[in-house]
């Protein structure tokens, strides 16, 4: 059995959704509290399938997960042991990478399959071989295995990161606040998710300065302590809820958001005619390193933005381009989406053409966009996570009907999407076939 979504689209949709938790930083935060042998509780917790995988790999290696509410988790990683982890699954998420640099540092071996996740074009090891070698933990490639063994390596370490990668900055990190020695982490990622994973590890009791620049600087400590978080919300989440409020041409709410991590995304909104109004959320607090707002999306005419591309952070997220491309396929003019990480990532463009998109593939990376077009619904499929999003936005602007196969691809990081968006007016229907 699989399931399918069939959407009614071209109504308008109006009400208020939730952004929920980060699953990027929910699985470097799960990854975290490996590390110490005290219970951690983790709240804001995104149910998706990601996540519910990765605590099934948890408990195979003997770590206790338990949900104590419907959001918060406790784990509790006393008894850890590689010797029955679930390499079956391992090889279904990406985020499986992060137990090179977390479970290594209490197994000190274990045998993890290579992992897996979107199928956007190569995402290389390298990057996190190559920065965890010189922290002792050493990684072989064995055919469909990645072979791991944590040896101790004192002293002071530079690292030079090859790529400003989110989970290879998030690996070095966690292979570095218990070593003795201080590990400087040159080209660091400072995405909000490392910045989440950060704090976490300081009040689990780690020693971390430079949170949220290019270059973290880490004291060594002798061990950890359990502690409470709350993961960060969404920053993807709440763009695609602003994509589709503006090509649905509806007015939404999103509520518990954070616009600082988007302040280059929310300015290609401006720049498209997109109009985001902002005032302080109820949940917004001092357990929180950062201010949530609730944000109105009012209907407005769209103008095509000459050049999207994706930049490190604090630039345009690689996440968003997808969704700007539907974007644009309701601006006035040309727009150049230009992704220059991912090589296999345009996919979904064949999809919005078949729906009636005005657009042009010009090589693996780059893709041209005229509108506005309208969007007829059609039979599509999902092929990655993100890809999906894009899809539902399509299918909701859309007239007609639409069916979307591959449904998984966008569970595995949109919790429940299909109730969430009834909620606002939706008509979408998940069926098994």
């Amino acid at each position: 059995m699989a399931d399918i979504f069939t959407i009614h689209g071209g109504k308008k949709l109006r009400g208020t959704i939730p952004v929920r938790g980060a699953k990027n930083a929910a699985f470097a935060i799960f990854a975290a509290a490996l590390l110490t042998d005290e219970p951690c509780e983790i709240d804001n917790v995104p149910l998706v399938e990601d996540i519910l995988v990765m605590l099934e790999i948890f408990k195979s290696v003997g770590v206790r997960c338990e949900f104590i509410s419907e959001r918060k988790v406790r784990i509790h990683a006393a008894a850890v042991s590689a010797k029955d982890i679930r390499n079956d699954i391992v090889e279904n998420i990406r985020a499986s990478i992060l137990l090179c640099g977390s479970l290594s540092m209490r197994t000190k071996k274990l045998k993890l399959a290579k992992p897996g996740g979107c199928s956007i074009g190569a995402r290389v090891l390298g990057p996190h071989i190559d920065a965890l070698a010189p922290l002792g933990v050493i990684i072989h490639k064995s055919g469909k295995f990645l072979s791991i063994e944590h040896k101790e390596a004192m002293g002071d370490k530079e690292i030079v990161l090859s790529e400003m990668s989110v989970t290879a900055t998030t690996n070095t990190v966690l292979a570095s606040v218990l070593r003795k020695g201080t590990t400087t982490i040159y080209c660091a990622a400072a995405e909000p998710y490392v910045q989440d994973v950060c704090h976490f590890l300081v009040r689990m009791g780690a020693h971390i300065s430079g949170i949220g620049t290019n270059t973290l600087v880490i004291r060594g400590v002798s061990r950890l302590h359990g502690a409470d978080h709350f993961i960060m919300p969404d920053p993807i989440e709440m763009g695609t809820f602003i994509t589709l409020a503006a090509c649905t041409k509806s007015r939404i709410k999103i509520a518990d958001a954070v616009p600082e991590f988007m302040r280059a995304d929310l300015l290609k909104f401006e720049q498209a005619g997109v109009i985001v109004k902002m005032k302080k959320a109820k949940k917004s607090g001092a357990r929180h390193w950062y201010a949530m707002q609730d944000i109105e999306v009012i209907p407005a005419p769209l103008g095509a933005i000459q050049k999207i591309h994706n930049m490190p952070y604090p630039g345009v997220c690689p996440d968003m381009l997808p969704l700007f491309s539907v974007l644009m396929t309701q601006a006035k003019g040309v727009s150049l989406i230009h992704d220059w990480m991912y090589e296999g990532r345009l996919k979904y463009i064949d999809e919005l053409k078949r729906m009636g998109a005005d657009a042009f593939i010009c090589d693996p990376h780059r893709a041209l966009i005229t509108g506005p077009t309208p969007l007829e619904g059609k039979n599509i499929t999902s092929f990655d996570l993100r890809a999906g999003a894009v899809l539902i936005i399509a299918a909701l602007t859309a007239k007609g009907k639409t069916t979307i196969a591959n449904v998984y691809q966008i569970d595995r990081g949109y919790e429940k999407i299909e109730e969430r968006l009834k909620k606002i007016g939706a008509d979408i229907t998940r069926v098994s076939v």
